[in-house]
């Protein structure tokens, strides 16, 4: 008796019809018959050839390689297919042990890809665990091999291939929209709120359950404004409540709008309570921001002003008090309305104040230079960010790319991203170079490379049903989300931009010509408006809304770093720190003033309307006037701005300062630190751990001018 040793170990008799069942499926693939001849005939030498061998026991790869000998012989075509499949098997076999080594490094060390990932819980653990799989899968069955090559040489960077074939990405959610009238949600009816504080609780449903459907950042547009109506239902309430009890009308008025403040305090706690504490089911606290501060009414102005104060104020208990990361609050600027003077300057105080002790809000000129401005001050359209950096094209009502005539406008809100893909430019200029071959001519094979994947990806989501995302499909939370539940959703993509994304400008012309963008930046500015022309060619041609990005590194700033070193080595200025410059910003290491970085990083600025954010190092120590000062700035050069004050609390005595390792209070090491990670705040340090990973870490260490 002859056994086979299959690959567990296991033995198993040898039986030529088992071969005969194997061979007639590769036969079956390759399109060829076999005549009953051409049958007994593999059998013949299948038998012989293991006789021959005189042995018991014969391993499965040996007997592979007895029947692929064989079928050489029968039919080429067939030998192929049958070795194809052989090695199709052998790749899942390598690509599941890839994913268990992975695991096993997530079950017992962590991760640290994803800073909103706390990947010591077991639903984060395996969260990521099944995003190991679903990449491999993306890279096994929608990439081909050059794409593939180029991603894992490092020349592109396919951001969150793990769920790029299973939703959309980042979105402005049309929250208003989906309460109206009362919607689904889980099978449960939802009657719309009548009053403020279930107003709150529903919206903090929706976003969790609408947040989890997706990846990416989740915006919701002008939340002062989407809560006036239910203040004003609930204040009707309360007033007629102390009418009814005889108090007089000024006081009944008085102590209603006392209650809708303590409605208002309690409804944005909750949020932040939520927001912090309940992981989506990707497994990551959901990226949500908020924007606000354009709302006049009173309830409006309530509204923006109570949210800032209890950003201001932070969570925690009695004396340990520290701001939360969600969500990221961002503040739209109105000269108009904002300025010296004018109806809304309380309320840029308020943020002001707020951002000194918080970091947030984030501030975005509608009023000063640009694209975000120019939309606002032609058509009264915000154009909020999506996440942290994200911008939508203008989709137009009646035209859609482009206005159907003067009267037509473009719409925004209830839009969304399908994905972002990453040139890496300074290995596109090593290759060149390397190769002898033209700089643009090797930059354009990856924007077409990049170009293709987008296109394919439109292609791929458009046969995803409604059914996969209710609220947004169903619902209305998406423009033109009404779909039935069996619906595609092909319709809804024509509005939905894709981002073609650039990471490590100033190493590209450190490279060019050993200059960082602060000292020289002419080249980099060429390739921006180069890429920016092509983009908009690709736009013209295809007829998708692709979008230049500024790409906010976060992982991709150490792997990009290795992946240079490894085939282009260590260079001074490009690969010599273990990170590279997020987006085109200028390096974290120059000595600049906030000043000089601001003017430096507008040269770049309307060349990535799909994606920026504009920041600088406030090292002013609670300044309030020094803050103001750069913010109307940054108001007037029409950027979306951050403040970085790099905050530092002791969870031992509570005491806070800037910057600081050790608490000079008590001595304790036991700190929690925020720091901004790119366009967003991150914890770097809490409980005594980082959820950053080195590389970023490195980074924050050598900032001086971010």
């Amino acid at each position: 008796m002859i056994y086979v040793i299959k690959k567990d170990g296991t033995k198993e008799a040898f039986d030529v019809n088992k071969v005969v069942a194997a061979v007639r499926k590769s036969a079956t693939r390759a399109m060829v018959e076999f005549s009953q001849k051409d049958w007994d005939r593999l059998c013949v030498i299948v038998e012989q050839r293991v006789k021959a061998l005189e042995s018991e026991e014969v391993r499965i790869a040996q007997m592979h390689s007895i029947v692929e000998g064989a079928l050489e012989q029968l039919s080429p075509e067939v030998a192929k297919s049958y070795r194809d499949y052989r090695n199709y098997k052998q790749d899942f076999v390598h690509m599941l042990d890839d994913v268990y080594k992975k695991s096993q490094a997530i079950m017992y060390i962590g991760d640290k890809e994803n800073s909103n990932a706390d990947s010591a819980l077991v639903s984060t653990k395996r969260s990521l665990i099944f995003n190991q799989l679903n990449k491999q899968l993306y890279q096994k069955f929608f990439l081909t091999t050059e794409e593939l090559q180029a991603c894992r040489d490092g020349y592109i960077y396919i951001h969150d291939m793990s769920a790029r074939r299973d939703t959309m990405n980042c979105c402005l959610f049309n929250v208003p929209a989906v309460m109206e009238g009362g919607f689904e949600m889980g099978n449960i009816w939802y009657n719309e709120p009548k009053t403020l504080d279930v107003a709150f609780d529903v919206v903090g449903d929706i976003v969790l359950s609408a947040a989890s459907q997706q990846y990416g950042g989740f915006t919701l547009p002008e939340v002062d404004k989407m809560m006036e109506k239910y203040a004003e239902k609930s204040y009707k309430l309360y007033y007629e409540k102390y009418i009814a009890l005889g108090i007089s009308a000024e006081k009944a008025h008085e102590t209603a709008m006392n209650d809708i403040a303590n409605d208002m305090r309690q409804g944005f706690q909750g949020w932040e309570y939520k927001f912090n504490t309940v992981a989506s089911s990707r497994g990551d606290y959901p990226f949500i921001s908020v924007t606000m501060g354009l709302a006049t009414s009173e309830f409006g102005k309530l509204a923006a002003k109570t949210l800032l104060e209890v950003r201001k104020n932070g969570q925690g208990k009695p004396g340990h008090k520290k701001p939360v990361l969600f969500p990221k609050v961002i503040f739209l600027y109105d000269e108009n309305l904002h300025g010296a003077g004018k109806p809304l300057e309380d309320v840029f105080e308020a943020g002001i104040l707020c951002s000194s002790k918080a970091m947030y809000p984030d501030w975005l000129s509608l009023t000063g230079e640009g694209y975000v401005a120019d939309m606002y001050k032609k058509y009264g359209r915000v154009v909020s960010p999506m996440g942290c950096r994200a911008f939508l094209s203008p989709w137009y009502e009646r035209g859609g790319i482009k206005p159907a005539d003067a009267n037509d406008k473009p719409i925004f809100v209830g839009r969304f991203n399908i994905g972002a893909i990453s040139l890496h430019l300074p290995m596109i200029l090593a290759k060149a170079r390397r190769e002898n071959k033209d700089f643009y001519a090797v930059l354009d094979y990856y924007l077409e490379m990049i170009r293709n994947l987008h296109k394919r990806t439109y292609d791929y989501l458009g046969e995803m049903r409604a059914s996969t995302n209710p609220l947004a499909y169903c619902e209305g939370g998406f423009l033109g989300g009404h779909l039935n539940y069996t619906d595609k959703i092909k319709p809804l993509l024509k509005s939905a931009t894709a981002s073609f994304g650039i990471t490590a400008l100033n190493e590209l012309q450190q490279l060019y010509n050993g200059q960082s963008i602060a000292q020289d930046g002419q080249f980099a500015l060429e390739v921006m408006q180069y890429i920016n022309q092509k983009v908009a060619e690709f736009k013209e041609a295809d007829g998708y809304l692709y979008a230049l990005y500024g790409t906010p590194a976060e992982s991709l700033c150490g792997l990009q770093i290795e992946q240079f070193r490894k085939e282009y080595g260590v260079i001074e200025g490009v690969s010599d720190r273990p990170y590279v410059t997020n987006s085109f910003h200028c390096h974290v290491t120059e000595d600049i003033t906030p000043i000089e970085k601001q003017d430096l990083e507008k040269r770049f600025w309307n060349l990535m309307n799909g994606g920026k954010i504009q920041y600088v190092k406030y090292p002013v120590d609670y300044n309030i006037e020094a803050i103001k000062t750069l913010v109307r700035r940054a108001m007037k050069m029409g950027f979306y701005e951050g403040v970085n004050l790099a905050l530092s609390y002791c969870d031992d005595c509570g005491h806070e300062e800037l910057n600081m390792d050790v608490c000079p209070v008590c001595g304790s090491k036991n700190l929690t630190k925020i720091d901004r990670m790119n366009g967003y705040l991150s914890y770097s340090r809490v409980k005594g751990d980082t959820r950053l990973n080195a590389a970023k870490m490195a980074e924050i260490k050598d900032r001086k001018s971010m």
